[in-house]
């Protein structure tokens, strides 16, 4: 486990670009910060709560993951750091609301931890199983890696398309320098029109019935959707494939923990109604009902 600690910290401190705070000595470094809150590694580590073994690897391959959770827990820090200022806990509202988180947050935590299947599930024989009994699924379809200009629909749109398509023309070569300075899709325009692999199933109808007939390298037509219009340029092109068991281990491990444990659940759920069957008064739900606030009476901040 320690061993897992610290290669789970050194790909934190290597997806956010900290690795220079991780100082000899230093039993708690800092791995992110947001003005003068700080995020330290126990912090991180705890958020992780008891997530097994499996589900730990699984993060520690994914480094945008992980990027993602600590850019929120320093962003929710922030937000608490403003509500506590302004006593926002105080509130009968808010008193409510965390007495009623407090009590779910205690029942799903428990249930999820009576309910983890063991570290040795699933083995490499199920885990083999499941991968054979899962290859369509798996199969990755025919991809395409495109790149766009986008003129948006508005006024002038016909005399800008126009003079992109001249451009192209004269230059073929020059599709990434006509989009950075034309393409109105600012985020694929700055990768000079890229917009990266898209499976045939993520495509649009009308852009896709254009893909197969075009060449890498050679420019579409103006393809009109109803946003505006779109002359697209195959970078590449990626044939279907399926995985290899490697590719998808841990994958496949994680999935098959997350499905056993929810059929544990439902089945621990049953039991619990099972021996304590549940009795509702009819006359008093109907009262309760009829007392229930409109939405428009709630408390105003």
């Amino acid at each position: 486990m320690d061993t897992m600690r610290s290669h789970l910290w050194s790909c934190v401190l290597l997806c956010c670009g900290w690795s220079n705070l991780l100082l000899a000595g230093d039993s708690d470094p800092v791995v992110g910060s947001i003005g003068e809150i700080e995020l330290h590694q126990s912090e991180v580590l705890a958020s992780f709560g008891k997530m097994g073994s499996v589900e730990k690897e699984a993060l520690m391959r994914d480094p945008a993951t992980l990027n993602k959770l600590i850019r929120s827990m320093l962003v929710q820090r922030v937000i608490l750091q403003e509500a506590l200022e302004k006593k926002w806990e105080e509130e009968p509202t808010t008193q409510a609301l965390i007495k009623s988180t407090r009590e779910a947050a205690i029942t799903d935590s428990y249930l999820k931890a009576v309910n983890q299947p063991p570290e040795s599930y699933p083995s490499e024989g199920e885990l083999k199983l499941a991968y054979e009994n899962s290859r369509a699924a798996l199969t990755v379809p025919r991809s395409f890696r495109l790149a766009q200009i986008f003129i948006a629909e508005e006024t002038g749109s016909d005399k800008k398309l126009k003079v992109v398509q001249q451009r192209l023309k004269e230059s073929p070569a020059s599709f990434g320098k006509v989009a950075r300075e034309m393409s109105e899709e600012k985020e694929s325009a700055s990768r000079d029109g890229e917009i990266g692999w898209l499976t045939e199933r993520q495509i649009q109808p009308e852009i896709m019935a254009q893909l197969p007939q075009l060449k890498v390298n050679v420019v579409s037509a103006p393809v009109k959707l109803k946003d505006g219009w779109h002359l697209l340029k195959v970078l590449d092109v990626r044939e279907p494939f399926t995985p290899i068991f490697d590719q998808v281990r841990g994958q496949l491990a994680q999935r098959m923990r997350a499905e056993k444990s929810s059929a544990s659940i439902q089945a621990y759920v049953s039991e619990v109604l099972r021996k304590h069957p549940v009795a509702i008064n009819g006359v008093a739900l109907s009262k309760l009902l009829q007392n229930v606030p409109s939405t428009d009476e709630g408390v105003k901040p």
